[in-house]
């Protein structure tokens, strides 16, 4: 899980998917810039990853988990049990209902721990 203290964001989706169903657009409703307008899951991983560490420094550790040639174990019975969309984003090992990279929502499920 990491350190004591710290929340681990788990993004779990395909190498080549979008970071989320909607188009990248200019308006930027997920609360990123710096990925735009590529739309891609690995590099708005990146500007997430960039992103919330400004904000909370080692407290929150991330890391992406690409299910393309198969999925870990903790994933897998995640898919099984619940079909979530894809990208998932699990904090702390949960699944989340976000669906997709969201700054604000990934946010406010991090607060939810501090």
């Amino acid at each position: 899980m990491g350190m004591a203290g710290t929340v681990l964001v788990e993004i779990v989706g395909l190498k080549n998917a979008e970071c989320c169903p909607f188009p990248c657009d200019e308006n930027r409703t997920c609360g990123l810039s710096g990925c735009y307008p590529t739309g891609k899951l690995d590099t708005s991983f990146e500007e997430l990853k960039k992103v919330l560490q400004n904000e909370y420094g080692n407290r929150v550790e991330l890391k992406l988990t690409l299910i393309d040639s198969g999925a870990p174990e903790h994933i897998r019975s995640i898919i099984e049990a619940e079909y979530p969309p894809l990208p998932m984003i699990l904090v702390n090992g949960g699944i989340t209902r976000i669906g997709r990279i969201s700054l604000d929502r990934i946010k406010k499920e991090i607060e939810k721990i501090f």
